[in-house]
């Protein structure tokens, strides 16, 4: 059993693809399923049931999955450990950050760093928050950048980078903006526009309509925030937006409601050791945060 083997399967498994699992490596798909059938013929099982194009783990992989993120998160953080001794600022570093974090948050610090240490390999993949979360809780990714959680778990340092401020818009046209002030009844007479349930924002909502007993009128839905500013500024609907992403194509909604703020920042796995690149990349966005970019 070796490290590129344990691989192959903890790619395949999160993903469920032999053929993404590959992209993600880099190599063929043919050279991921001989790694996954090697690993089958030496833990003596079956890992995968396939079924025509599609895959899932069996109760062996399922047993399997977990040990195999360990073993290969101790090997990174052994590794990292190394690294860190030689005090190069290089090698791969994961960062996961949600599309809202990308494009309004991180342009001028990734341009820092990458010019600032060019020998480090930046893994750079657009999550949604709750997605990024696990995949730090699982090692899959050494450092974050999302809504934090109200309750972050135990096993995760979290911080503070920024607090966006958010405020119900509509477009400059809708029926809402025409009032001075308006009350929640008023505004769920016309259609939401929100991200998934499970978001910091759409639980929001739904908490502030729920103390008035009110269920949320909801039309389109879409994860992404500069997607429902589009929509809104085009008068399909309300949403709540964050601050920054207010410009003269929106009205913000007048009503009443206590200031909603939400915290933006780093997780990463108190029980694994940072690496250079992540202290540095971790340092420029607090100076940058600091700044107020």
């Amino acid at each position: 059993m070796d490290t590129s083997t344990l691989q192959a399967f903890v790619e395949t498994a999160q993903l469920g693809s032999f053929s993404q699992a590959s992209q993600r490596l880099f190599i063929t798909q043919s050279a991921v399923s001989k790694r996954v059938a090697q690993l089958e013929e030496q833990v003596g099982a079956r890992l995968f049931d396939r079924i025509g194009r599609t895959i899932a783990l069996t109760d062996a992989g399922k047993a399997l999955l977990p040990q195999a993120r360990r073993i290969l998160a101790e090997l990174e953080d052994a590794k990292r450990v190394v690294e860190n001794i030689k005090g190069d600022i290089s090698g791969r570093l994961s960062v996961a950050a949600s599309h809202h974090i990308s494009l309004h948050r991180l342009p001028n610090t990734l341009r820092t760093f990458t010019t600032q240490f060019p020998d480090a390999e930046l893994d750079l993949r657009f999550y949604e928050s709750e997605v990024a979360y696990e995949a730090v809780l699982h090692g899959d990714i050494e450092l974050a950048l999302i809504t934090l959680s109200p309750e972050s778990d135990p096993r995760l340092h979290s911080e503070v980078l920024w607090l966006d401020r958010l405020f119900y818009c509509v477009s400059n046209d809708h029926p809402i903006a025409q009032h001075g002030t308006t009350d929640f009844e008023t505004l769920n007479q016309y259609p939401g526009i929100l991200p998934a349930p499970n978001t910091f924002t759409s639980l929001i909502v739904h908490e502030q309509l729920a103390q008035r007993g009110l269920t949320p009128n909801l039309g389109i839905s879409t994860n992404y925030l500069d997607t429902i500013r589009m929509m809104v500024s085009v008068g399909l609907g309300w949403s709540l937006l964050p601050e920054s992403m207010i410009d003269n194509s929106l009205h913000k909604v007048v009503i009443d409601s206590d200031a909603i703020e939400r915290p933006l920042g780093f997780i990463y796995h108190r029980d694994r050791t940072l690496s250079n690149a992540a202290g540095k990349l971790l340092n420029l966005l607090k100076e940058d945060a600091q700044k107020g970019s």
